[in-house]
């Protein structure tokens, strides 16, 4: 089984997905961006992630995805994917799953989580360095409706996404306030856990 995960940025997706690991060790997780990003290290001379994103012309950015997506293919066994449904990019939100990846990678979910947006820009500041004017990651600082903007454009694309490669669309309600530490990760992690333990999936 294949799952992709999305989610926006900071929201704390890596951390959903540790868990996943601890309670299904055998669970294959890649990051498709990191995929990307062994690809444009080599061709372009790309130093990191958010280079990549923003110095890299749609056209070869597209070619990259898709040798990222055959390469993604080809592994076996129930496979976690970590990506994006939408890219912030300097000209407005580009496609991480247009039709021509998803519909390479068969998915059997796409599974989308939500936050707080608040709660996103919390985690995203502890992360802030210097003057607060940039994350450690590169990415700029974003406001809160700029957050959940990111939020709605995900349901957008992972809904075209699904329709593209014929497999479903789960949304995990995040927005909660948290009654202990990890509480978010436990719950998004514990809905992936039952997506592999409990699903056959039939259409």
């Amino acid at each position: 089984m294949k799952i992709i995960v999305v989610a926006v940025p900071g929201g704390g997706k890596t951390t959903i997905m540790n868990y996943v690991k601890k309670r299904k060790p055998d669970v294959v997780i890649v990051n498709f961006g990191d995929y990307m990003f062994d690809i444009a290290k080599i061709r372009f001379g790309i130093k990191d992630r958010d280079e990549m994103r923003r110095k890299i012309p749609v056209d070869q950015y597209r070619a990259i995805q898709e040798e990222a997506a055959k390469r993604i293919a080809e592994l076996k066994g129930d496979v976690l994917i970590d990506t994006h449904a939408a890219i912030k990019k300097p000209e407005g939100f580009y496609p991480g799953l247009p039709d021509y990846v998803v519909s390479l990678m068969k998915p059997d979910v796409i599974l989308l989580f939500e936050f707080d947006p608040y709660v996103v820009l919390q985690r995203r500041m502890k992360d802030i360095r210097g003057e607060g004017a940039t994350l450690r990651t590169g990415r700029d600082v974003e406001s809160v409706g700029e957050i959940e903007a990111h939020q709605q454009a995900n349901r957008y694309f992972a809904f075209a996404a699904a329709n593209a490669s014929g497999c479903t669309v789960k949304i995990v309600d995040l927005r909660f306030k948290e009654s202990r530490p990890f509480e978010h990760a436990e719950v998004g992690a514990e809905e992936i856990v039952k997506l592999f333990e409990g699903s056959t999936l039939t259409y």
